[in-house]
């Protein structure tokens, strides 16, 4: 990311399959931050062997007191799911305006939400002011609102502290080792039903190297009236594809899929600004899932 050179970039969430690449790639050629639980010790030592600087951060009562404040770029990637209503809105909503507040003189700050603040409509694209609604309710029900209530906490604080912001909605990131296909693998290889909901199960894909790639042109969209965007690469597939695809490939016996009410709805986007932004992508969704069979044998 040759834009993204010399910076101090504090980021959250830095274990997980978003953050995870974005460190690796950031601790390169920047100053790296890191916040999280770190319940992990190992998930820590291997950061701090990459250069990080770790912090413990408890996103449900954050405590800010020994973490720089002067940085370049605020990258916020942490989620908690717990199912506790009360702690997932501390952690994700009120959480989120603390890490603003304490990093309000930093130039620029990266809100990573999701395609699940979106209501159910069957798998037509969402534009970025389609309807709201719990659409994670029976696998997450704590999930979508409170990234909804984020989200208005993120825009709040954003012309509170005059931070440059942008919000990403991000829609089912994987990689080589990790994200929803990866599971499915594991899934197929292990003989379990692959649950799907009726309306198609379609997603967007987004390659772990596409968006590593995408976030230095996400954060020049930033502004104080927060840009808000959908985050994916474009091409809808479903699960039922690629799981046939990885059957193809050779990866696993053929999926038992099977339809459920209950299971995640399709989340399908516009994606007219992102292919504005940076309309040459890296993996296509059949590339990615070649790589990851491959990685994988």
């Amino acid at each position: 990311m040759s834009s993204l050179t010399n910076k101090t970039i504090a980021i959250t969430g830095p274990t997980g399959i978003v953050g995870g690449p974005l460190v690796a790639d950031l601790a390169q050629d920047n100053k790296v931050i890191a916040l999280a639980r770190f319940s992990d010790d190992a998930a820590r030592a291997d950061l701090e062997s990459q250069g990080v600087e770790c912090h413990k951060i408890d996103f449900t009562n954050p405590d800010f007191s020994g973490v720089p404040g002067d940085v370049d770029v605020v990258l916020n990637l942490a989620v908690t799911k717990t199912g506790a209503w009360r702690q997932d809105l501390a952690a994700n909503a009120e959480g989120a305006g603390k890490l603003m507040k304490h990093f309000r003189g930093s130039g620029v700050f990266f809100h990573c939400s999701t395609g699940a603040v979106y209501q159910p409509n069957g798998g037509e694209p969402f534009a970025t002011d389609a309807p709201h609604g719990n659409h994670h309710q029976h696998m997450l029900p704590t999930y979508s609102i409170s990234k909804i209530a984020s989200e208005s906490v993120v825009r709040f604080a954003a012309e509170e502290f005059g931070l440059a912001t942008v919000i990403a909605r991000l829609n089912v990131p994987y990689s080589d080792r990790n994200g929803w296909p990866w599971f499915h693998l594991q899934m197929m290889r292990a003989g379990m039903d692959i649950e799907v909901h009726p309306d198609g199960a379609k997603y967007n894909l987004l390659h772990a190297d596409d968006l590593t790639a995408d976030v230095p042109h996400l954060l020049e969209q930033a502004t104080t009236d927060t840009t808000v965007i959908n985050w994916g690469s474009p091409g809808v597939v479903s699960v039922k594809e690629w799981c046939e695809y990885i059957t193809e490939l050779g990866g696993a016996p053929a999926a038992n899929i099977v339809e459920a009410e209950n299971a995640i709805p399709s989340t399908v986007m516009d994606l007219s600004q992102m292919e504005q932004i940076r309309p040459d992508r890296l993996v296509d969704w059949r590339t990615g899932i070649a790589r990851m069979v491959e990685a994988n044998r």
